[in-house]
């Protein structure tokens, strides 16, 4: 498994313009503004290992570190048969673009697998259930931070074998 970057607001600099200041705010240790290399930068550095290893499976963690840019994401899954992508800490950035994330998961229900950051407490797990199952709009997301972006999240109201292949038979399959 591989986690390379973060969300791409914490290249930026931790100011009021920043839509995660509170967040990086709270936790300055978590900007890499001014880092010696980009998201970009890494996420190409890691995109040349999976390239160069097409026999080993890679589990592209948080959406592959793209989930504000899931064409990017999209890109990676049909360019690289060998890796699988998990949502962990993710659906503030998959749930405010419902429509793009929907089609992800219909696309490749077979390369998504469900993951939770850190130790998942229930409310963090209904959470996921209600981004994944339903079509609500505009809820809090699940987070393991105390503060967040400045954004709700909109449900996607996945297919029951979407749900089963992500929740579980993705996994089984992986871990054998």
């Amino acid at each position: 498994m591989f986690h390379t970057a973060d969300p791409s607001a914490f290249f930026l600099p931790i100011d009021a313009s920043n839509e995660r200041y509170e967040e990086l705010a709270a936790h300055p240790e978590w900007g890499f503004h001014g880092s010696q290399y980009s998201k970009e930068e890494l996420l190409d550095q890691r995109d040349r290992v999976f390239a160069r290893h097409p026999k080993t499976t890679f589990v592209a963690a948080h959406v592959a570190e793209s989930g504000e840019d899931l064409s990017r994401a999209t890109k990676l899954l049909e360019t690289y048969p060998n890796v699988l992508i998990d949502i962990s800490a993710r659906a503030s950035e998959l749930g405010r673009q419902p429509y793009s994330a929907r089609r992800l998961f219909l696309r490749f229900p077979d390369r998504i697998l469900f993951g939770a950051e850190l130790l998942p407490q229930e409310t963090m797990y209904r959470l996921y259930f209600r981004f994944l199952e339903t079509e609500d709009e505009y809820f809090k997301y699940p987070s393991h931070a105390s503060t967040r972006g400045r954004w709700n999240i909109y449900g996607l109201n996945l297919p029951d074998e979407v749900l089963l292949k992500v929740f579980r038979e993705n996994a089984l399959r992986l871990l054998r």
